[in-house]
């Protein structure tokens, strides 16, 4: 028997741990409490790539729908590329990274810093490149993450990002709750086997979400990549029916990430045209509007959509970790990729 995924499996398992540390660590925000105030922000600009950008999506939804300032996604390749000169007063820097090395990121943050941003960071590694330059650094305390597809690393993203939005609201955080989910989600034997038993590497994969949900969609579809060597999109609901529906046909295997208190409408109108053409939808989440022959992979009951994206965030590692293994592949050291990719 092959021992393939269980560095993996084993960081999964670890994410209540680190749901536990990170919230009992929670009075460590308190430092960033009047930055928005006293700094005058006026937008907010987040720096990340790959499986941080992911978690970048879900720190974008918070600040809008929470506090309503402007939110965008930087580009870094306007510095390391063609040496922009940023004007950035007023505006705060959002640098996520689990290891805070990439050197475009550096680049760029270093450059925001030196126009007058205001520059926060959250990475892995208090030691970083980023750490250093932030004026306030958050630590993901999720320990050494040794598989090559993060997992732990971005659940930790998640739950910091809602920490820094709640301190700034004056949000109550059910401590107990996220991590008695998250505990109760990691430890579910069998949660996602009827799943990977009717899925098939062979068949086209679509996974969609909306706001909440639409950066756990993204993120599914990066770990199915990372893990199991076949293309997977993943989009929002609403950017599908604008266009990629067109190729959705009976064979397409689509998967809808739907939380717990998911608003219904946001994505019935992409439900009953995906329905038309195939009657059979994967739920990830406990939300949604499931039927018929349509699978479901149970997610977390927590009191609303924000912190139930959190914790089904497992879910879907789950799924892929699963997945692959049943392929025949190791998901923990996936060929052509390595822990910390280094941009320029």
């Amino acid at each position: 028997m092959n021992q393939f995924g269980t560095i993996m499996a084993s960081e999964i398992s670890e994410t209540p741990k680190v749901f536990r540390t990170l919230l009992e660590n929670k009075d460590a925000f308190t430092s960033i409490k009047n930055v928005l105030i006293e700094e005058k922000i006026q937008s907010v600009l987040i720096l990340a790539r790959g499986t941080s950008d992911n978690a970048a999506h879900y720190l974008k939804y918070l600040i809008e729908t929470q506090i309503g300032l402007p939110v965008g996604l930087t580009s870094p390749s306007s510095v390391t590329v063609y040496g922009s000169v940023l004007k950035y007063s007023h505006t705060l820097i959002i640098a996520i990274s689990q290891s805070g090395q990439s050197p475009d990121l550096v680049k760029f943050a270093t450059a925001a810093r030196q126009s007058n941003a205001y520059l926060i960071a959250m990475t892995n590694d208090d030691k970083s490149p980023l750490a250093a330059i932030a004026h306030h650094h958050f630590s993901l305390l999720a320990g050494p993450e040794l598989a090559v597809a993060a997992t732990k690393s971005y659940s930790a993203q998640l739950l910091i990002s809602y920490l820094l939005v709640a301190e700034w609201t004056g949000k109550k955080i059910n401590v107990e709750q996220i991590i008695g989910e998250a505990t109760r989600v990691a430890q579910t034997t069998g949660l996602v086997s009827e799943a990977v038993e009717a899925a098939s590497r062979d068949k086209e994969v679509v996974i969609l979400g909306r706001g909440f949900a639409y950066p756990n969609a993204r993120e599914a579809a990066l770990k199915i990549q990372e893990t199991c060597k076949i293309s997977v999109q993943g989009l929002s609901t609403a950017d599908y029916l604008h266009g990629p529906i067109s190729a959705l046909t009976s064979d397409t295997q689509v998967f809808i990430v739907a939380p717990s208190h998911l608003p219904e409408h946001s994505i019935s109108e992409a439900t009953i045209k995906i329905r038309a053409i195939n009657p059979r939808i994967f739920w990830i989440g406990n939300g949604g509007t499931p039927k018929g022959s349509d699978i479901v992979i149970p997610g977390s009951n927590c009191d609303d959509e924000i912190t139930s994206t959190i914790v089904d965030a497992i879910v879907l590692q789950r799924f892929a970790l699963e997945f692959s293994v049943a392929a025949g592949f190791n998901p923990d050291a996936p060929l052509g990729l390595s822990k910390v990719t280094l941009t320029n």
